[in-house]
């Protein structure tokens, strides 16, 4: 199928520091590339793969499993990693999942983490449901666009594949267990109102990672896609200066 204007994949070639951008279930990379053009502004090379089943229409994300996102973000960092000499993996949403997940399977090849309200759980008890009414229903009510600041559009999906969204709660299982393996700093945003991840997320996953390292920044502006909202500029700029104290390569 065809990707949704907005929603592609992009690269930006900087210098010798790389940066791996993860975007979030149902959304795309639309909902980075700000983010993205200012890492790369700065001298960044910078990374944002489309997700498969992402970017196109909501009944292909049914086609895929976490396994096939994870793949994804598996092949662009090594793709990434040939280019430069240090990468950091930042995500949003599961992206901040996967990018917790890739930190786990590499923790010797990341110098850190940037995540903004990445989920690990959900205290909805309706989510229980979901393996049982994927094999009925292919999808519900859409969470896209949880964004404050008006007229924003994250390009994602109006619907919530459900075979796709027990696939989801599949990769939470696997990747809480193994927090501890996070060894490297992580700058953790976190929005103080937002409506798609609850604030459990933020403790479970801090409690379990195995740094000492881990740099909170609550954002009081923004809901859940806080990389379009109003506190974008802090985590753009807050990234950017994690990169430049933490590498080795001068930025």
């Amino acid at each position: 199928m065809p990707v949704v204007p907005g929603a592609e994949a992009f690269t930006s070639e900087g210098g010798r520091v790389g940066v791996l951008l993860v975007h979030g279930f149902t959304g795309s990379p639309a909902s980075l590339r700000p983010w993205g053009e200012y890492l790369a502004a700065n001298g960044l090379t910078v990374s944002c793969p489309r997700l498969p089943g992402h970017g196109t229409r909501w009944q292909d994300l049914n086609l895929t499993r976490w396994q096939d996102w994870y793949a994804e973000i598996d092949r662009a960092f090594g793709e990434l990693r040939r280019r430069v000499d240090e990468v950091f993996v930042m995500g949003l949403s599961m992206g901040g999942t996967l990018t917790l997940r890739l930190a786990e399977q590499r923790a010797d090849e990341i110098t850190g983490l940037v995540l903004v309200n990445p989920s690990i759980l959900t205290e909805n008890r309706a989510f229980r449901l979901i393996p049982l009414l994927k094999h009925v229903l292919p999808s519900i009510k859409g969470i896209s666009n949880d964004i404050k600041k008006p007229g924003v559009d994250e390009v994602a999906y109006k619907h919530t594949p459900l075979r796709a969204a027990a696939s989801l709660g599949e990769l939470w299982k696997v990747t809480l267990p193994d927090l501890g393996k996070v060894t490297m700093p992580v700058l953790f945003y976190r929005s103080s109102e937002d409506h798609i991840v609850e604030a459990a997320n933020a403790h479970e996953i801090q409690s379990r990672l195995g740094t000492s390292d881990v740099r909170e920044v609550v954002l009081h502006d923004s809901y859940h896609v806080a990389t379009l909202d109003n506190d974008a500029p802090t985590i753009f700029a807050g990234s950017l200066a994690f990169v430049r104290e933490l590498s080795s390569v001068e930025v």
